[in-house]
């Protein structure tokens, strides 16, 4: 199969059109639709539905797609490898959440680059559940997130407990959400445990999906948000924003997870780092 034929089904499904995903893949329309044509002919299955509004995956579709988004990344690694010079003897895929990237991977970044120069490293932010389908299927060496799955083969450990309290630009903003209260998801334990502290609380007008975006949203334009304590220390530490003092704190426990390898193996050395690094830093 011709790694394009997957590339171009991903790209149609996430543009939602043959001609979006034409723009994104600089060919024709036609060409697009030659590739997904030949695609199922391979397969014997139709993977799109098209309509006036665009282009939907059929339920065969969505099935393969798990598959073609593998082969995409397996193909952009290997071709990566192929690429490096001779002093590079090994590739690591490391990913994290973005409100875990500045204090903890960073650093862990340069360590790398410091005591392992024969590495090559791809690093990437996206969700708990992008990272934990990337270390499923082995295109992913170590994740770094706050909603591990457990699994077989796996192994994962708890590096640092973040406490997540509420932040505000005023000294006197009250402790419940108003409606320039900014809601940062952390995911399904702290939304329960926020609809409890917070029974009475309406919808909020800014959801969002990375500390660090609400954070700086609460920086340039007011308002209240939770963060881990960590992350606001610079900006408490001058007086950019306060803690609300009757607010509740919520826990947060962030985890490294990686392959079950030999204890040699340099994805163990690398979570070991990490978790010295988070040690460090709590």
């Amino acid at each position: 199969m011709d790694i394009e034929f997957a590339r171009t089904l991903v790209t149609v499904v996430e543009a939602g059109s043959f001609l979006g995903a034409a723009e994104r893949l600089n060919v024709t329309q036609s060409t697009v639709s030659a590739r997904i044509k030949e695609l199922e002919n391979q397969l014997g299955r139709q993977l799109l539905d098209r309509g006036r509004h665009g282009a939907k995956p059929t339920p065969a579709g969505q099935q393969f797609l798990r598959h073609a988004g593998v082969l995409v990344r397996v193909w952009q690694q290997a071709r990566q490898e192929l690429s490096l010079p001779d002093e590079v003897t090994q590739v690591l895929n490391i990913g994290a959440q973005v409100s875990l990237w500045d204090s903890l991977m960073s650093e862990s970044l340069g360590w790398l680059r410091t005591n392992r120069p024969e590495i090559a490293i791809r690093a990437e932010l996206a969700s708990s559940e992008i990272l934990m389908r990337q270390i499923s299927d082995g295109t992913l060496d170590i994740a770094v997130l706050y909603s591990p799955q457990s699994g077989p083969g796996l192994v994962v450990h708890q590096i640092l407990d973040d406490r997540l309290v509420l932040v505000s630009n005023r000294a006197d903003h009250p402790p419940e959400p108003e409606a320039d209260y900014v809601f940062c998801d952390w995911g399904l334990e702290f939304r329960t445990a926020h609809a409890v502290a917070f029974p009475d609380a309406e919808a909020p007008a800014l959801t969002v999906g990375a500390g660090t975006v609400g954070l700086a949203h609460v920086l340039d334009f007011g308002g209240a948000v939770y963060v881990p304590e960590r992350l606001a220390k610079p900006f408490l530490d001058n007086g950019q924003v306060f803690v609300v003092d009757d607010a509740p704190a919520f826990h947060h426990p962030a985890y490294v997870v990686h392959p079950r390898r030999d204890p040699d193996d340099l994805i163990h050395a690398v979570a070991a780092s990490i978790m010295e690094i988070a040690r460090r830093g709590t």
